[in-house]
């Protein structure tokens, strides 16, 4: 009966062999098969005089391959091993199909000689396939922290005799019942899942959407028969043969093309990929080939790729501190990193702060800052409170809800101007990315849309009104000529941006000159006919300025205190007088 049993496993391995692509022989049902040789294991195993490398193995191998590398990969495997070595003795497609060991002839092939090109041809340079042939141990796993625990690879996909990883792990070359002669089905990643335990990845709606594909434009799935994205799950992005990327076995070799294909509003319902195409925004397809995952949080190579904000293992739409950007790294308010993230703005000064790299400055400043960790540090005397609540505890203007005590994010200032479109600073037809209008331009006829990106949160009606003191409305435009301290005239015309520094002015401003984020615009704003340029707080509602502007001298003007609410008193000296 123990005989009886052994003879029968042979054939019923032929029998799994016999209706797929591995029966080379004159019944096989592939394009590419023996021309008279009808026997179907010879290709690969024989009863006698066998290579030493395997079960009867009856081909020869040993070619020279490149392995795959990558930067932030803990295994570093060589020359492939064991069975990975068999199977390649076939897919890397340098051997003909019909040359074996024994007998030592070749067997005529109809349809082609070696394996046909495609993703079933490995090839010598497997830099673009999924990492065989290595020791996968719990220090590895332990290194890479998203990796399961070795032992516990004891059901269908095992480790081979010397615990390396091999072909086999994933793929049984007698049984083909679930494609790819896979040893189990990867639809919804559950294939990958065994060995890879992605952080947030259970939550992901890359992981549990169900979001179809309509069949317009690009195929997001060319690789597999399923439609939706939670089926997908890994293959959304990835691709563990001959993957296009490469070193992160991506199915495209742009980073963005890879999101495109969901992110274009053909699955995914909005079409953020659309954003990119406006005037201002972050551009991702500016420095191919840049970005690298082992780079440090300050990012010094500038560059910007969706995966530098974006973690796809773990984003979704909702959490904290906002789910997009759940699970990326980013640099906290002393310039270290921090990872992950528990604030937006730490996001952004992976490029914005302490990097080399970084934009430079638009408007030149009394005071010149283009890190933003510093210009919005809460020791400052005046910022806009991203990292904490500001520093004035009087700002009549404020609109409800918002207090003294609010804290903003970058994104409400700097984001998609389409208010119903995607949120995020992908793409706005305003200047440096503002979801709003913002004029920055000088003299600049007053209309309140020119700054409707300040009005999102101060009220247009109190500036008019001049409830904190200063005449906003003369020097705006908005409350007609300034007809003051014997100057008749029109209005002033000047953008918010001439004395006010949007994000924060840093050391070494100070509290009696830089209050209120003053910091005048040096392109507009000069030295007055005594050679001094600044502007002094002198209590509630009051201060002066010592400086030159539209052709007018003020050495001081002051307002507030014992003049009107509103109004102005100037000493000129000279140049074109006061107002």
């Amino acid at each position: 009966m123990l005989m009886f049993g052994f003879l029968l496993l042979p054939g019923a391995s032929q029998a799994g062999i016999a209706t797929t692509v591995h029966n080379l022989s004159t019944s096989g049902p592939g394009s590419v098969r023996a021309s008279s040789e009808d026997r179907i294991c010879i290709f690969c195993h024989t009863p006698h005089n066998s290579t030493p490398s395997g079960p009867l193995w009856n081909r020869n191998s040993g070619f020279s391959y490149t392995p795959y590398n990558s930067s932030t990969a803990v295994a570093h495997p060589g020359q492939p091993t064991g069975a990975s070595l068999l199977c390649l003795s076939c897919h890397d497609g340098t051997i003909a199909l019909g040359k074996i060991v024994n007998p030592d002839t070749t067997i005529s092939m109809t349809g082609g000689t070696t394996m046909p090109s495609g993703t079933n041809r490995i090839g010598t340079d497997l830099t673009d396939d999924h990492p065989i042939s290595f020791q996968f141990t719990a220090s590895i796993a332990n290194a890479n922290g998203e990796l399961v625990n070795p032992s516990s690879l004891t059901g269908t996909i095992k480790l081979d005799a010397n615990n390396e990883l091999q072909c086999t792990s994933c793929h049984d070359p007698h049984n083909n019942d679930l494609g790819k002669f896979l040893v189990m089905s990867n639809r919804g990643g559950a294939l990958c899942e065994t060995c890879h335990q992605k952080t947030n990845w259970a939550s992901s709606p890359h992981n549990n959407s169900n979001a179809t594909w309509g069949g317009v434009g690009t195929d997001p799935w060319p690789y597999t028969d399923w439609n939706n994205v939670s089926d997908n799950a890994c293959q959304n992005c990835h691709q563990p043969h001959t993957a296009n990327s490469g070193e992160r076995l991506l199915n495209y070799v742009a980073i963005e093309d890879n999101c495109s294909p969901c992110h274009n509003g053909r699955v995914a319902q909005e079409n953020i990929m659309g954003e990119f195409s406006k005037f201002s925004n972050h551009p991702i397809t500016n420095n191919p080939g840049v970005h690298d995952p082992s780079e440090t949080a300050i990012v010094n190579s500038r560059h910007v790729e969706c995966v530098d904000c974006h973690n796809p293992h773990a984003a979704r739409s909702t959490g904290s501190p906002a789910g997009p950007l759940v699970g990326v790294r980013g640099v906290d308010t002393n310039g270290n990193e921090i990872n992950p993230v528990n604030r937006e703005y730490q996001v952004c000064y992976r490029c914005h702060a302490d990097s080399s790299g970084k934009p430079n400055a638009l408007t030149p400043r009394r005071i010149n800052q283009t890190n933003v960790r510093l210009e919005f540090d809460t020791g400052n005397p005046s910022y806009h409170p991203v990292e904490g609540a500001g520093a004035n505890n009087d700002v009549p203007s404020l609109l409800s809800p918002l207090t003294t005590n609010s804290v903003i994010k970058c994104t409400d200032c700097h984001s998609n101007n389409n208010i119903s479109g995607p949120r995020g600073p992908h793409g706005s037809t305003n200047n440096t990315l503002l979801e709003r209008r913002y004029v920055t331009s000088d003299p600049n006829p007053y209309s309140s849309g020119d700054y409707a990106m300040c009005f999102k949160c101060h009220s247009e009606t109190s500036l008019r009104n001049n409830a904190s003191g200063f005449p906003h409305n003369i020097h705006i435009g908005a409350g007609g000529g300034f007809g003051m301290g014997g100057m008749g005239g029109g209005p002033i015309n000047a953008s918010c941006n001439v004395c006010h520094d949007p994000h924060g002015v840093a050391s070494p401003g100070n509290s009696v000159n830089n209050s209120k984020l003053i910091n005048f615009n040096t392109s507009v704003v000069s030295t007055n006919s005594v050679g001094a340029l600044r502007y002094e707080s002198t209590g509630r509602f009051q201060g002066r300025c010592y400086l030159a502007c539209h052709g007018m001298n003020h050495n001081p003007c002051s307002y507030g205190g014992g003049g009107t609410m509103g109004g102005m008193a100037c000493r000129g000296g000279g140049g074109g007088g006061g107002h």
